[in-house]
Formats: C-alpha cells, sequence, structure tokens
C-alpha cells in the first residue's frame, strides 16, 4: 500500500497542477468536439411564414443561449495547455488600399518576432469598427482563407461590438494551440492505468479474445447479457460517425502522422476500459426490478467509500457529477447530433429525403422506440446483429481499396511513420501531429469517459477482471482497426492533402472540416458506386450509437430518480431523437459532446484512486488463469 498511494498521489497532483485555475481561457480555435466534425445546415421546417419565423428564432436563442454555455465548458474541458499567442498591429500600409499586402506585412512581423510560425497557426484580423462593410469583410474572409486558412490553420476576420474589446487599430492576433487539458487528462490517465496494471493490454490480449468468443461462458452466471453481447453493445456507441468522419479531418490537419499516434492511444485507451469495467462488476447491484445498476456513478458512491470514510461524500458528489454529464451527453451527443449528422449525409444521397428531414427523424425515432423500450437485453440483441453488419460494411470496402491499392500501402505507413516522427514545422509540428492522434483516438473510442462501464457491467459473469478483458478490445476494434483502415485508404487516395492536387470537392470538405464527406469522396473515386452504401452504413452507425447512448442515459437517470422513472426518461430521449432531425443549432448538438468528453473529469479521478482494489483482483484472477483452474464451456 505504501507503494501504491504515491503513485496515485504524484498522478493527481501532476494532473491537477495543470487544471485551469479560476482565470479567463483563452479562445479554442478548434474544439473538435463532435464525431463528425461536420456543421449541422441551418434549415427551418416548412410551414407558413409565422410558423417558419417562430421556429427560426427559436432555434437562433437555443443557439445563442448554448452557445454561452459551451464557451464556459470549453474552457476548462478543453482548456489550451502549453499554446502560444501574438500580435502585430499594422504600421505603414493602408490597409483600405490592399488589404491582402496589409495582412501580409503583419504576417511577415510576427514571422520576425519568432514566437510562433504564423503559417502554421489560427490567425484573427481584428478590425475597427467602420473601416469595411460587411460585404467586403465576407470577401476579403474568402479571399485570404484560401491562404491562411488551410489544412490546420483557421482564418477569421472580426469587428469588436459594443461589449467586446475596444479596437482602434488594425490587428492581426496569432494563436498556435497546445494541448486541450480533457485530452492530457484522458492520456497520462491511461499511461498510468497501462503501467499500474501491468501492461494487461499486451498480455491478456490473447485471454480476452477467448472469453469474447464464449470459451468462459457459464450460463448460471449472474447478469443479463453475455460477454460478446457486452462488448458489442459498447462498441454500438462508439464505432460510429467518429470512424469515417473524425480520423479524416484528423489526419487533414495534423498530417498522415497522426495515424501512428492515434493507435499507440488506442493501445493505451485499451487498459482505462479494462479498469473502468471491472470496477463496474465489482461494484454493480441488482436492482428492486430485477435489473443490473453499474457503472462510474455506482463505484464512485460505492467504491471511493470502501478506500477511505472520508472520500464517502467526495464519491457521491463525483458521482452525481458524472451522472449529470452523461445523461446531458445522452440526450445531445448520443442522440440528436447523431440523428442530425446521419440526416445530412443520408440528403445528400438521397434526394427525395431534401425538404421531408422530419420523416427521417420520425422515422429513426419509430426504429429506436422498439428497443430501447426493451431494455438492456433487447438493445444487446440488436447491437450484436447491427455492429458485426455495420463493420462488416465498412472494414470489407476498406480492405477493396487497400487490396485494390495494395502496392501503395507500404509507402503510406512510411509516409505515417515518417509524419510522425519528422513532420515540416519541427518540434511545434510534431506536438500537433501528436495532439491530433490522441485527440481522435479519445473522442472515438471513448477510453476514461466511463460510458462503456455501463453496458459491461450488465454481463454474465462471476469474475470483474473477465469482463474487464473483454472490454479492452473495444479501443483494439474501434481505433486499432477501423480508424486506422480508414487512415490508410485517406493516405493513400491523397485525400488528406489539401495542397497536393486533391480535387475541389475534397479541398472544399477539408476546409469546411465534413470529415464524413472526405471519407465518401475518398472511397468514391475507387468505387464509385459507394457514397450510396456508406451513407446506409452512417445511418447504422448513428442508429446503434443512439441505442447504446439511450441504456447510459436511462441507468444514470434511475440511479438518481429511482426505478419508476425509467419510462419517462425514454419518453424524453424519443423526443430528442426526433427534434435531432429538426433542429439547426449546432451549439445544442455539440452540448452534448461536451458533456461526454467532461464525464473523464469525475470517472478518471475516482478510477485513479481505485486501482489499487482493481490490481489486487488482477493478481488473484491471473494466478488462477495461469494455474489453469478456471472451467471452459468450449
Amino acid at each position: 500500500m505504501r507503494l501504491r498511494i504515491p503513485l496515485t498521489s504524484l498522478l493527481l497532483a501532476s494532473l491537477c497542477a495543470f487544471a485551469p485555475a479560476g482565470h479567463a481561457a483563452p479562445p479554442i480555435p478548434d474544439l473538435d468536439i463532435s464525431s463528425t466534425e461536420a456543421v449541422a445546415e441551418e434549415k427551418a421546417p416548412e410551414g407558413d411564414a409565422a410558423d417558419v419565423g417562430a421556429w427560426q428564432s427559436f432555434n437562433d436563442s437555443a443557439n445563442k443561449t448554448f452557445g454561452k454555455v459551451n464557451g464556459f465548458l470549453a474552457g476548462f474541458i478543453f482548456y489550451d495547455l502549453f499554446h502560444t499567442e501574438d500580435s502585430a498591429e499594422l504600421t505603414g500600409v493602408d490597409f483600405g488600399t490592399d488589404p491582402a499586402a496589409a495582412v501580409a506585412s503583419m504576417v511577415a512581423a510576427l514571422e520576425a518576432n519568432g514566437e510562433l510560425d504564423p503559417l502554421e497557426s489560427n490567425l484573427t484580423l481584428k478590425l475597427p469598427p467602420g473601416i469595411m462593410d460587411k460585404a467586403g469583410i465576407s470577401a476579403l474572409t474568402t479571399e485570404l482563407k484560401e491562404t491562411y486558412g488551410q489544412g490546420s490553420r483557421g482564418f477569421a476576420i472580426t469587428v469588436p461590438e459594443k461589449d467586446d474589446e475596444v479596437v482602434t487599430t488594425v490587428t492581426l492576433a496569432a494563436y498556435s494551440p497546445g494541448v486541450a487539458f480533457a485530452v492530457l487528462w484522458l492520456v497520462l490517465g491511461a499511461i498510468f492505468f497501462t503501467v499500474r496494471m501491468g501492461f494487461i493490454n499486451i498480455r491478456g490480449f490473447k485471454h480476452a479474445l477467448a472469453i469474447t468468443r464464449g470459451k468462459y461462458d457459464n450460463p448460471d452466471d449472474e447478469g443479463e447479457v453475455s460477454h460478446f453481447q457486452a462488448l458489442t453493445s459498447a462498441l454500438s456507441a462508439t464505432v460510429g460517425l467518429g470512424n469515417i468522419a473524425g480520423v479524416a479531418i484528423a489526419i487533414s490537419i495534423g498530417g498522415p502522422g497522426a495515424t501512428f499516434w492515434m493507435i499507440c492511444a488506442g493501445f493505451l485507451g485499451m487498459t482505462s476500459k479494462f479498469v473502468e469495467c471491472s470496477l463496474a462488476q465489482m461494484y454493480r447491484v441488482r436492482r428492486p426490478d430485477g435489473r443490473m445498476m453499474g457503472g462510474p456513478m455506482v463505484y464512485l458512491s460505492e467504491g471511493l467509500k470502501d478506500v477511505s470514510s472520508s472520500l464517502a461524500g467526495p464519491g457521491k458528489v463525483l458521482a452525481y457529477f458524472f451522472a449529470i454529464l452523461c445523461i446531458g451527453g445522452s440526450l445531445a451527443g448520443g442522440n440528436a447530433f447523431q440523428v442530425n449528422q446521419s440526416m445530412g449525409l443520408m440528403t445528400k444521397q438521397f434526394d427525395f429525403l431534401t425538404g421531408n428531414e422530419w420523416a427521417y427523424g420520425l422515422l429513426m425515432t419509430v426504429l429506436v422506440g422498439i428497443v430501447i423500450i426493451g431494455g438492456i437485453k433487447r438493445i444487446a440483441a440488436t447491437a450484436e446483429k447491427v455492429v458485426p453488419l455495420m463493420c462488416g460494411i465498412y472494414v470489407a470496402a476498406c480492405i477493396f481499396i487497400l487490396v485494390k491499392m495494395a502496392g501503395e500501402i507500404p509507402g503510406a505507413f512510411g509516409t505515417i511513420f515518417s509524419g510522425a516522427f519528422t513532420p515540416a514545422a519541427g518540434f511545434g509540428g510534431l506536438v500537433g501531429v501528436l495532439v491530433q492522434g490522441f485527440k481522435r483516438a479519445a473522442f472515438s473510442n471513448e477510453a476514461g469517459t466511463g460510458s462503456a462501464a455501463i453496458a459491461h457491467s450488465a454481463a454474465k459473469t462471476d469474475y470483474p477482471i473477465r469482463e474487464g478483458a473483454v472490454a479492452m478490445l473495444g479501443p483494439f476494434i474501434d481505433t486499432v482497426i477501423i480508424c486506422t483502415m480508414t487512415a490508410l485508404v485517406i493516405v493513400i487516395t491523397g485525400a488528406y492533402d489539401a495542397q497536393g492536387g486533391t480535387d475541389a470537392a475534397m479541398q472544399g470538405a477539408i476546409a469546411t472540416k465534413e470529415g464524413a464527406v472526405l471519407t465518401s469522396l475518398a472511397m468514391g473515386g475507387v468505387i464509385p458506386w459507394f457514397p450510396k452504401l456508406l451513407a446506409l452504413a452512417v445511418f447504422f452507425f448513428a442508429y446503434s450509437t443512439i441505442i447504446s447512448w439511450s441504456y447510459y442515459g436511462e441507468r444514470c437517470w434511475v440511479w438518481m430518480f429511482g426505478d419508476a422513472s425509467s419510462l419517462a426518461y425514454k419518453i424524453l430521449f424519443l423526443v430528442f431523437v426526433f427534434l435531432g432531425s429538426v433542429v439547426s443549432a449546432v451549439n445544442v448538438l455539440e452540448f452534448g459532446d461536451l458533456m461526454i468528453l467532461g464525464m473523464a473529469l469525475p470517472n478518471i479521478l475516482g478510477v485513479v484512486l481505485l486501482t489499487g482494489k482493481v490490481r489486487v483482483k488482477l493478481d488473484e484472477y491471473w494466478k488462477s488463469y495461469e494455474a489453469g483452474e478456471f472451467k471452459t464451456y468450449d
């Protein structure tokens, strides 16, 4: 015990030392908080002018309100550590005569300062009020984005309003992003868990495969679903639009080298899943209605109390914090956003849906309702069919492309490895590539957020460590296999390179961060008919994500409000399914993604404190496993 306490304390002290400390957060130029990075299209439903006006007013108000909430949350969850800022004022050049030349002179001044590389930074041109009209600003923004807003760079022009900062001279502000606090929190937590558990993600991999295929499945074990069903239920919430869209954007921003770091993060995330899902099994309880209840809200409230009676109060606070975040994430990020983004891709491939978005929402609502009313058993039964189907379709297409272009694969891996360690931008570029890879993996497999632990807590087993081993296959399948296949397709087809001769459609997708469109275009260049099939696959990706997140949110809701409230949550959830097809307020939809990543804050803090208990269970289990004491059911 004396050895464990300093390790835990050291990690907590290191992580908390980086936390924001009560001051205003810097601007977050590239939140990348959605699983698709695509921007929702502003559309009002059809109807008479009064109804449309009222609906648009509602959307605008919701968007503005949630924009402020998101900004506040992002200031903590996405607090940008180790960032660099600089600015230059216009001198010696008349802005009105040649704005482009004026901006070029300020870029040169920033380069001379030496604080950062302005051509690899996010640039904001701040203009005094009245110097240029809206039409001129719009035209200038379009012109300058072609030079300063490609790839990893962002470019914007702002004219401060009355309540904003006072700008009296033309100023160019440069911002070079660092590492988002939440991403660092997830990565350091994963590294700690991997070392603390003796690299179980490697030495336990073969055993995890044997468990998943049913070798140790005892039908008399307590629980509701099999190991395989628990894994597919968890995978259905993580394998989704992020694998198709997010990877493409990560590579277009960070370059092919981001793929290497994404794979590394996937391996580390395996141990995060192992620890949190083992804890979910250790502290799960059977509710009066006969259903299992487990997950972070249970092990934070009950587990920390076991560590020390002084942690009972903080544990309860962390548990409620997690449950509230999970409910919010389930209604928006795991629900409405999935509907909204899948609908966007479907309408591009199937014209009859244009103008009938409400019908798509109604269909999705009915299909989701049929499944979620039946609870985890029906969700698991659906997931074990849908997940292999959708993964099979997508992986088969990737394999076809890779086989057809097999001669390009060695060069693609060479590009990936060289880009991981020797990016053109030097050390700053290396950090940027690493961050993009780790960030994409964190968003894709959700390791460390605690969501999958809720599904795995319902698995039939008498050995918590056994289910933890099954759970760690999730990040391997999601990130190491599926995300890597997407990455290879993007690299081999050259779709990621905005300056490397890709067509205008691909460049447009990169500029607007429409990752799913970029992936579709890359695959469509090799398989012309595939974009329509990909749209259908995206539908299943979204559908499976929604039904699994309904279970996560429902369990947290019931934990807070009691078993009798379950139906109320499910009705509320179905309302949000439909709203996802008609609400165009982007900030409302992105709010859920902030909530989902925020779940990692209380979860990892609690799991770090509970790792000692997991390690004891792991040592006991592994000793019995190596001695051949476990009965098999082949």
